[in-house]
């Protein structure tokens, strides 16, 4: 697991017809020693576009696995086929930007003694930083030795370790949803996992939890959390993540609907 006194990395990218995303992905991670590719049957040229860079760098590793509305049980499957210790969970709308290569690298050697690094997340709607709201501080475990800890939860799925943990300084940068429309298409998909994950664990919803959360939502994400302060582009994500709790809690309640009526 490390040559020459470095600690060597592996990198994990899950796709899904990212053809757009991925050479930009690719190209923010070669830094890594191992960059491992979990394609969900990708309809798109993302595969194509995979293979050609794969053939210039032996170090992309490609696998097809379906998804099957789980993603932590993916990304498990990724880091069963990595070769070193340390992995790095990137997604492929995400970029790791130069100096988050070098504080990485300097921040895992041989000396490390932390299960893993907590690296800040900012996310771009419209060419625009959110620096408030829902997305505004979020800091996520995606570097981390996969000796020290495991991945829990299905849909917003975290990896956990009891060793000490520490915050990297530079963030990596996010590019979701470009246009409303793939927000709202991303937001169908995911609210089904999420209603699907709480039905599981026995969590009901109904009128009054429907409208507490919906408000809820929005007025922390705009007001508290002030999204306000991010402009017409903060606006707009306090009131599509407003919708997307809409969504999850009415779900779950027709979910609950159709078990008692069956």
């Amino acid at each position: 697991n490390k040559t020459g006194g470095k600690i060597m990395l592996s990198v994990i990218v899950l796709t899904k017809n990212e053809e757009k995303n991925i050479v930009d992905c690719l190209e923010s991670v070669l830094f890594c020693d191992e960059i491992i590719i979990i394609d969900d049957m990708s309809s798109d040229r993302t595969l194509d576009i995979l293979d050609r860079y794969s053939q210039d760098h032996e170090k992309i590793k490609i696998f097809k696995r379906e998804l099957n509305r789980d993603f932590s049980a993916q990304r498990k499957f990724g880091v069963e086929k990595t070769t070193y210790d340390w992995v790095l969970f990137v997604d492929a709308d995400e970029r790791i930007t130069a100096d988050l290569a070098n504080e990485i690298t300097e921040a895992v050697t041989p000396s490390t003694k932390e299960g893993g690094f907590l690296i800040k997340r900012v996310d771009y709607m419209w060419e625009k930083a959110l620096t408030h709201g829902d997305t505004g501080n979020i800091y996520l475990l995606r570097l981390f030795n996969k000796t020290k800890g495991s991945l829990k939860g299905k849909v917003h799925e975290t990896w956990q370790t009891d060793h000490d943990v520490k915050r990297l300084l530079n963030p990596i940068l996010h590019y979701p949803h470009p246009t409303i429309s793939e927000f709202l298409r991303e937001i169908n998909f995911y609210t089904d996992l999420r209603a699907g994950e709480l039905y599981e664990k026995g969590v009901k919803s109904g009128f009054i939890r429907i409208i507490l959360h919906t408000k809820g939502k929005f007025f922390q994400n705009y007001f508290f959390k002030m999204g306000f302060l991010d402009g017409t582009a903060g606006l707009v994500h306090a009131l599509l993540m407003s919708f997307h709790s809409f969504l999850v809690r009415g779900k779950l309640y027709l979910l609950w609907q159709k078990k008692d009526s069956a």
